[in-house]
């Protein structure tokens, strides 16, 4: 991890670190939680963070927050963003995003204690590059997640023999008016 990026992690994890953004996050987590437990057949749901819970002090580069919760068990298999750089906070639970290619993956165990070091913690996701989380069978896993596109130009790339490049790409906030 380059100098700067880790200082573009600390500046965010500080963020997430007080008590009133917490307090303003954990709403939404369970309201995220409740639409997963209502959706038995889902691995995840998720719904963007308004901005505003961050008062302004976002970097400039961030345009979009999210809460996924990935559900216990789940593999969500292959994604990727390729307009999009992630970067991505364990907020309640643990999990292993998994980055590499299909196949060829790099565990990044990450946990919620926020004691352990920013790299236990944190990951960051260059645009293009394969993700997976991967979450064990003790609970349900809660991330916020920032990304560097406004929530409604999201996009999620996944592998796809049928199509012709090989991959199927959708807005997550597309999928999120189909699901209602």
């Amino acid at each position: 991890m380059t100098p700067e990026e880790r200082s573009r992690l600390k500046s965010l994890d500080a963020l997430l670190r007080s008590e009133n953004v917490r307090e303003r996050i954990r709403p939404i987590v369970e309201r995220v939680r409740t639409e997963l437990a209502r959706r038995k057949e889902a691995l995840m749901a998720w719904k963007p963070i308004p901005l505003t819970v961050f008062g302004g002090a976002l970097a400039p580069g961030v345009r979009s927050a999210w809460v996924f919760v990935l559900r216990a068990g789940a593999d969500t298999g292959a994604e990727r963003h390729p307009n999009s750089h992630q970067r991505m906070m364990s907020f309640d639970g643990s999990g292993d995003l998994q980055t590499g290619e299909p196949g060829q993956w790099q565990s990044n165990v990450l946990v919620s204690n926020l004691e352990a070091p920013l790299e236990r913690r944190w990951i960051s996701i260059p645009a293009n590059v394969w993700h997976r989380p991967v979450v064990g069978t003790d609970g349900d896993w809660a991330v916020v997640s920032f990304h560097t596109v406004p929530a409604d130009e999201l996009i999620e790339e996944r592998p796809d023999s049928s199509s012709q490049d090989g991959t199927k790409q959708k807005k997550y906030l597309e999928e999120k008016k189909r699901e209602k």
